[in-house]
């Protein structure tokens, strides 16, 4: 009798019963690039109704990437953008984003680009009405590695907090 094997990436094919199995692929392929480069950490966040007051949204870049800072230093790079969208009992100011950090690339060193890695904060000022809030919205970034650009994407982004 002969049994077959599956995994979600690999094939398996069996010998008989009690043989071992054979792994049909290559081993030495290079990672598959992750699904999201940014990450979104939604955090329920707790303000003051009717003042001005700052929210956080942290977003981390996957190690071994990197994206364009919200002003980079060339006109032909994606910035990272975050638009969010109009919240019933919510006035929204401008976003504030961080500075980005210089970074050259060992064929160019002279050339500097200003970029985010890891963690990084884009704080959200707002006045909001006393209740439970969320905000949509979504980062527009472009992820790189130290070899390529991959095309920009959109995380969509759930700003959640309460006004008391």
């Amino acid at each position: 009798m002969i049994r077959f094997c599956l995994t979600l990436a690999t094939a398996f094919i069996c010998a008989p019963i009690g043989a071992s199995c054979q792994q049909v692929g290559n081993l030495d392929a290079p990672a598959p690039k992750p699904k999201a480069f940014v990450i979104y950490a939604a955090e329920q966040q707790q303000i003051e109704a009717g003042k001005r007051r700052v929210l956080e949204l942290h977003f981390r870049v996957v190690d071994g990437f990197h994206v364009n800072s919200h002003t980079p230093k060339s006109e032909l790079l994606i910035p990272t953008q975050m638009t969010l969208q109009p919240a019933n009992g919510v006035k929204a100011e401008a976003l504030e984003y961080p500075p980005g950090t210089s970074y050259s690339f060992s064929f160019d060193p002279s050339e500097k680009l200003d970029v985010y890695t890891g963690a990084f904060t884009v704080k959200l000022p707002v006045v909001a009405e006393a209740g439970s809030h969320t905000v949509e919205g979504s980062l527009r970034y472009q992820a790189c590695d130290h070899a390529a650009c991959y095309p920009p994407k959109m995380l969509p982004v759930q700003v959640i907090f309460i006004a008391k």
